[in-house]
């Protein structure tokens, strides 16, 4: 029995994790489960799963928590330490980072700490702390196993092969709801349609990300740690049918991809059976009715977040931390109507040009200049607004 701890269980990947771990009570139990500020699907979790203990990071609402879960015998945690508490315990085995943001890198850091396999989707956490994340994990001996579905793809393609014989690494994008959408018409984009994903079901940042194609861009930072690859070795292509998940070429030119139906369910429940593989009944290809395969080069002068992200991966150091911390920013700026569409990457470009760089970083360091330019962002959008 695989014990395990689920950050962010509230949440798109939470939920499918637990779809997942429902189909398996033999193999699976859900022994830790948290939220941040869902009260009541947290509740009704737990309820459910029987968990050992549940985490809210938002300590006001423990109470209610608590009054929610009366009767019941599960131990109740409440703030951001009590995330990185459930991560660490000994009577876990497993940590699922289904946390969004910022907020998932010291949860992670302090399973890897404690020696725990990690399945991650919370890519910022290797955007912004890659090495100092991937050398923890070969410190302490925990696996990180992606759950992201393209990294999950590149993961399966690599099982067999050695890194060293890796030329390249083929990141597929479906290029969101405005892929043939002309650049003159960003301006009108509304909330509700950036939401409005073709294929996949997520939460509504990993969505606008997608809509912006800098969820590819972190992806591709993500990549290169993930997989020990240089930046130079790491390209993007659109696949608007969101068929082939990511693709590796190998020296000697031959590609191995990983196709499969748009489901996280399926990278998620790979990451927990590896290094085996479970049967499941999850909806397969149609072959029959899939006509063809696209695939195109992404247009960074419309998408400028991804050209950013490569940007800020290259010059190093602090740059990556930053161009997360502006696009989280921008991002819930443009959901609360706030800012507008094009109005994303401007905002994180303007925080990478202001930026000293910084080399030599820690998890205090990284903390400093996510928060120094989280209030950078917000502050210039005040000032825009009060003239």
């Amino acid at each position: 029995m695989k014990r395990i701890t689920l950050l962010g269980s509230t949440g798109s990947i939470g939920k499918n994790s637990l779809d997942v771990i429902s189909r398996f009570p033999d193999q699976f139990k859900a022994q830790y489960l948290s939220a941040n500020d869902n009260v009541d699907l947290l509740a009704e979790q737990a309820k459910r799963f029987k968990p050992r203990g549940v985490a809210i990071a938002n300590e006001n609402l423990e109470p209610q928590l608590r009054e929610k879960l009366r009767g019941e015998s599960i131990e109740i945690l409440a703030g951001k330490d009590a995330l990185c508490e459930i991560a660490r315990r000994s009577d876990t085995d497993f940590v699922i980072g289904g946390m969004v943001g910022f907020s998932g890198l010291k949860p992670t850091i302090e399973a890897l700490k404690a020696g725990k396999d990690v399945g991650l989707a919370n890519k910022e956490t290797l955007v912004v702390a890659g090495e100092i994340v991937t050398n923890l994990s070969k410190e302490f001996g925990g696996k990180l196993l992606p759950i992201d579905s393209e990294h999950s793809a590149i993961f399966q393609c690599l099982v067999g092969e050695k890194t060293e014989r890796i030329g390249k690494i083929i990141l597929t994008a479906s290029g969101g709801p405005f892929r043939t959408l002309p650049k003159e018409k960003f301006s009108e984009i509304t909330v509700e349609r950036a939401l409005n994903h073709p294929n996949w079901k997520m939460g509504k940042k990993i969505t606008i990300d997608s809509a912006t194609l800098m969820n590819k861009g972190l992806e591709v930072i993500e990549a290169k740690w993930l997989f020990g690859v240089a930046i130079e070795q790491i390209e993007v292509v659109v696949h608007p049918q969101s068929i082939v998940h990511s693709m590796v070429e190998f020296c000697d030119g031959s590609i191995k991809a990983q196709l499969g139906t748009p489901d996280m369910k399926i990278p998620i429940q790979y990451a927990l059976t590896y290094p085996d593989r479970f049967e499941a009944d999850y909806p397969r290809i149609d072959w029959k009715t899939l006509s063809r395969l696209d695939f195109e080069t992404p247009d960074t002068d419309r998408f400028r977040c991804l050209a950013l992200a490569f940007e800020s991966i290259k010059a190093g150091g602090s740059y990556p931390c930053v161009l997360n911390a502006a696009n989280e920013v921008a991002v819930e700026l443009f959901l609360n109507g706030k800012i507008s569409f094009v109005k994303i990457p401007e905002l994180i470009e303007q925080a990478l040009e202001e930026h000293t760089f910084s080399g030599e970083l820690t998890i205090e360091s990284l903390i400093e200049h996510d928060a120094e330019t989280r209030q950078s962002v917000y502050e210039k959008v005040a000032l825009a607004v009060s003239n």
